[in-house]
């Protein structure tokens, strides 16, 4: 099997296994255990703050024992974990496994999109970032489609399947190099250093709204149960509708790898700034199922855009390295741990500001204003006629 195909063959399967715990996780936790909107929050808040640590000690963990072999590791402490919860699904065992998964899964990203992306020109990267995109993406609203029956009739097979998959993925990461491969500097498929500048400051750009769109997804993530329950929706085909905005950030990744006009240009960037903290809104307070889903398009179609942006420039920029990856996943981290706090500031502030929606946006609008006005500054510091063709 070529190395491209094996790699995202990985990511396809640890995507499916990573969303049973990052994402469904919290419709098993309101029914089976009782969790509240703000018990998910809080959970949500612990896997974030675990994830960013792992995305951060990734590259200074790999120069000591390698790539390959970290990425072993975290996959084998995942399947160990996975196991521990099958065997004891109650309160305290899922929440510290949970947070431990945050941590392996954290580890693990960097490594495997270093390996995606590395030794490939500007071009081959775009096209190899595209189809990781795909990979992982296409698994999240799988998963979520059959979690909700999974969790109906066999609670704890929620997580036997991620540990059969973790186990299938040690298998398929047998043949890869212990190191990514790398351009050196001043190779000519490397791009030109003012390039590499404009590339630089959207990038920035990206990881500000990147960080808004992670932040928003766990909100909606862990408030999502609340939502559809009172919209009448059970909890068998509630985890398939909330899957709706990984479906739309999947298309988002299907057209942005075939179509390359967003590439250098700083439009679509601006495009996703109102779009997401928009899309949030939508979903949290739309009084229809109807208006709810059309928020989840909103907001994952924007997601994707920021995600490809800022994992693609990453690459570019940082010539496919452990830290890019690493940095970039830190910063999703970030959002899984900043999103749940301020939504449970907005929890705490509704019964002063007597008001739901502006309790919510008392809580979470800080954040969106500020990584909005990141997001814009980097633009601003594009260089004129940054929109022409690179």
């Amino acid at each position: 099997m070529p190395r491209l195909a094996r790699l995202l063959l990985v990511t396809f399967i640890e995507s499916l296994a990573a969303i049973c715990v990052q994402r469904a996780i919290f419709f098993f936790c309101e029914d089976q255990l009782g969790f509240s909107s703000a018990s998910n929050l809080s959970l949500a808040l612990g896997c974030g703050v675990a994830y960013v640590a792992g995305a951060l000690a990734s590259r200074r963990a790999s120069l000591a024992v390698g790539e390959k072999r970290l990425m072993a590791a975290a996959i084998a402490a995942q399947l160990l974990a996975h196991l521990v919860i099958a065997g004891s699904p109650v309160t305290g065992v899922v929440v510290v496994c949970a947070v431990a998964l945050g941590l392996f899964n954290g580890l693990k990203w960097p490594l495997i999109e270093s390996y995606v992306s590395g030794g490939r020109s500007v071009a081959d990267t775009a096209q190899a970032i595209g189809r990781f995109n795909i990979a992982w993406a296409s698994a999240i609203p799988l998963t979520l489609l059959v979690a909700g029956p999974i969790i109906h009739l066999w609670p704890r097979g929620l997580f036997v399947l991620p540990a059969g998959l973790n186990l299938a993925a040690l298998w398929l990461i047998r043949p890869l190099p212990a190191r990514p491969l790398r351009l050196p500097e001043g190779h000519p498929h490397r791009p030109p250093s003012a390039h590499l500048r404009h590339l630089g400051s959207l990038l920035s750009s990206a990881r500000w709204s990147m960080l808004t769109s992670y932040a928003a997804l766990w909100i909606m993530a862990a408030m999502a149960p609340d939502i559809f329950k009172g919209l009448g929706v059970g909890v068998a085909w509630a985890t398939g509708l909330a899957g709706l905005v990984d479906a739309a950030r999947l298309t988002a990744f299907i057209v942005l790898e075939r179509w390359r006009a967003w590439d250098g240009r700083r439009w679509p960037l601006v495009c996703v700034i109102p779009a997401l903290p928009a899309g949030l809104f939508i979903v949290l307070f739309g009084k229809s199922l109807g208006v709810v889903l059309a928020g989840e398009v909103l907001f994952g179609l924007a997601a994707g855009m920021t995600y490809y942006a800022a994992l693609y420039y990453a690459m570019v920029v940082k010539n496919a390295s452990v830290d890019a990856g690493g940095a970039h996943e830190g910063l999703i981290g970030a959002g899984f741990a900043l999103g749940p706090a301020a939504g449970l500031a907005g929890i705490a502030l509704k019964p002063a500001l007597g008001s739901k929606v502006l309790g919510t946006i008392a809580g979470i609008g800080p954040l969106f204003a500020l990584c909005a006005v990141g997001a814009a500054r980097a633009l601003v510091r594009t260089r004129n006629g940054a929109d022409a063709d690179p």
